[in-house]
């Protein structure tokens, strides 16, 4: 008897209506940082919890005409297009990962969110992790100053640009390139292998977090240890408040909380996010009595 409403309105305008009060639980791809809970503390009265429900991918998706799916990007290629440094598509930074293909000089067109969202969450942290100059002059948010590029609302707006416009990277959730048929490419790890994103590669990005997973559920997988890491990856959270007044309300969340990580899980992969690993659903089963 339970209906629950989703709109995907991006992670930044769902960490402002849960803070707002006008939404009984909202989601991001990034976690909110310490002065967003601070605010919600103060305007909701209660604290706001954390619960990862699946692992997700951040792809490369781009748009250039005779060159396949399957183009490689070293993590200084990505941060130098997106700072502006790189605007070719035949610069040596791109065409030395993938000798042999034939790299046209094509302006690159950097496509990225014009919303708030936790897919620019990811995506900028990872560069800012790979990237010193990134980390200076850019940073990581959900929302930040781009130094070039077209904004597009939402997951759906990006792939739309990127499908629309030749010469375009774009950065997009894992499925929306599938589900768009955009090609994308793998991305260099720490290890320094080219890796794919997939539901294997996205799942050893988590194996180190599962181990010393944070009591408040906050961590960041990219750019992680293992050869088979995809480097771009993150867990999702949905944010719950601590308190929740109205018991029914309250019993249809936490309800809801276990079936997504029991039954729930079984789901993911066919939606081409990974399941969580069994040690973060076992800590999360016990957070659940949080909610009072």
């Amino acid at each position: 008897e339970v209906q629950i409403n989703y709109q995907s309105i991006g992670s930044g305008a769902g960490i402002r209506q849960a803070t707002e009060g006008t939404v009984d639980f909202g989601a991001s791809d990034g976690p909110m940082t310490d002065q967003q809970i601070a605010d919600y503390k103060s305007k909701r009265g209660t604290d706001i919890l954390h619960f990862p429900t699946v692992l997700g991918a951040v792809v490369p998706a781009y748009n250039v005409p005779g060159v396949a799916s399957g183009l490689k990007f070293t993590p200084e290629a990505l941060a130098g297009i997106f700072l502006g440094t790189i605007t070719k598509w035949n610069d040596a930074a791109i065409a030395s990962a993938n000798p042999g293909t034939k790299l046209p000089a094509q302006d690159i067109v950097v496509v990225h969110r014009s919303d708030g969202s936790g897919t620019t969450y990811v995506w900028t942290d990872f560069l800012s992790k790979v990237s010193s100059q990134w980390q200076s002059k850019v940073g990581k948010n959900s929302s930040v100053n781009w130094p070039v590029g077209l904004g597009g609302k939402g997951n759906e707006g990006v792939a739309g640009l990127v499908q629309q416009t030749s010469g375009a990277l774009g950065y997009v959730e894992l499925i929306y390139a599938l589900q768009n048929k955009i090609d994308y490419g793998p991305v260099r790890n720490s290890s320094g292998a080219f890796v794919n994103a997939d539901l294997a590669s996205v799942t050893a990005a988590a194996a180190g977090a599962a181990a010393n997973m944070p009591d408040d559920f906050r961590v960041s997988i990219t750019n992680a240890p293992g050869k088979t890491a995809y480097p771009i990856s993150s867990f999702t959270w949905l944010l719950i408040p601590a308190k929740i007044d109205d018991a029914a309300k309250r019993k249809a969340i936490t309800d809801f909380l276990k079936w997504m990580l029991a039954d729930g899980q079984k789901l993911t992969e066919a939606l081409h996010y990974a399941q969580l690993p069994r040690p973060v659903v076992v800590k999360e089963l016990k957070a659940i009595s949080a909610v009072k």
